[in-house]
């Protein structure tokens, strides 16, 4: 088991965070975004950023390569949704994309998005680890949970 503490300050014991999430465990913080039969996507919950969405496959597996054909397909229009949801429901511009295979969690994609208050830290992959650093440090602000909160609405509307 592992303690993980959530951007709302919550600390929660899990085997893994994912399964947690996708099976109804854990409630992220304002709820499912969007989900289809093998994805579930969710508000990020260590890093209060609107828009940061986790899309997260329900099976528990680790790698791209384990998808089959029918999860594929769902993957990457589940994303390309998401994606334009982003752009046009957030106006969000650019998004750094994150799947990496060693991790505790299973298979899951991370949709970064970058605002001008990220700048400051730089515009490469390299910046996004303090983004995310300074979100859960200094972003966890009653103002700022409602703006995540109303993106998370305004993407659950826009994805029905």
């Amino acid at each position: 088991m592992r303690k993980i503490t959530l951007s709302n300050g919550k600390t929660v014991e899990v085997e893994c965070l994912s399964c947690a999430l996708t099976s109804g465990l854990i409630e992220p913080d304002g709820g499912v975004i969007f989900e289809t039969e093998h994805f579930h996507a969710h508000q990020d919950v260590a890093y209060p950023i609107e828009g940061l969405v986790i899309l997260a496959s329900k099976r528990h597996i680790k790698c791209l390569d384990e998808l089959t054909d029918e999860e594929r397909l769902d993957y990457i229009n589940a994303l390309t949704k998401i994606r334009k949801a982003q752009r046009e429901i957030l106006c969000i511009d650019y998004v750094y994309y994150f799947y990496n295979e060693d991790t505790t969690h299973h298979f899951h994609t991370w949709l970064v998005p970058r605002y001008q208050w990220m700048n400051e830290f730089g515009r490469s992959v390299e910046s996004v680890r303090p983004v995310l650093l300074n979100a859960r440090n200094h972003r966890n602000t009653n103002e700022n949970h409602q703006k995540v909160m109303s993106a998370i609405e305004a993407l659950k509307n826009g994805l029905i």
